[in-house]
């Protein structure tokens, strides 16, 4: 009889984030002080229990990052970009945008892709937010997602999805291959903050389509 798959998190390691394999999980906790794992025995569960325990952001191209507590809403830094995705199922018909935080003014947008993850559409948002920043030389301000498995893609500079490609998802793995070329090949000091929804409220970026 054949091993049941299981699935990784790791809340501290030397690269947070959920893993498909023991191997790449072990890679991460190995001689590494203090280590925060756990298996699990589907995708779904492990990403909903790393997103609901693990808040933090990266600046620096990933190279720094830091534990954040629950803050107040005034704690909120208003001259920012906030990204979100949204998807008519897991995959399904998604799309992605970037809002200034303070004004919920649409950056840019992009889909309805005919295929996709909402886990894609916050990778592809953060990639996009930063490189419209770069564009426009605002070099510091941060970008926030309420997407904890985002942030560890951005860390990783890797989308690590399950979904497979197909003629309906062709474009949107273009794209994601691109945005891992641009992580790989860009450096960036705009902090990417963990969106605290439970004191927030829902991002200023959601399409606004929870039932």
């Amino acid at each position: 009889m054949a091993k049941k798959q299981k699935y990784y998190v790791v809340w501290v390691g030397k690269v947070p984030g959920v893993y498909l394999n023991w191997k790449e999980c072990e890679a991460q906790i190995s001689a590494f002080p203090g280590a925060k794992y756990k298996g699990f025995d589907t995708l779904e569960e492990a990403e909903k229990a790393y997103d609901s325990q693990f808040s933090s952001y990266i600046s620096f191209a990933g190279t720094v990052e830091k534990k954040i507590l629950k803050q107040p809403a005034s704690a909120i830094i208003k001259d920012s970009i906030s990204v979100d995705a949204a998807c008519s199922g897991n995959p399904g018909i998604m799309e992605y945008r970037g809002v200034h935080t303070a004004t919920g003014r649409q950056l840019f947008h992009q889909g309805p892709f005919p295929r996709g993850t909402n886990n894609i559409g916050e990778f592809l948002a953060i990639v996009h937010g930063l490189a419209y920043l770069q564009q426009h030389q605002k070099f510091t301000m941060p970008i926030y997602t309420d997407s904890a498995t985002a942030i560890s893609w951005i860390k990783a500079k890797k989308a690590r999805t399950q979904l497979s490609p197909d003629l309906k998802s062709a474009a949107l793995f273009d794209m994601i291959s691109r945005a891992e070329d641009w992580l790989k090949n860009h450096t960036w000091k705009n902090p990417i903050i963990k969106w605290e929804t439970n004191s927030w409220g829902e991002i200023p970026a959601d399409f606004g389509r929870k039932s």
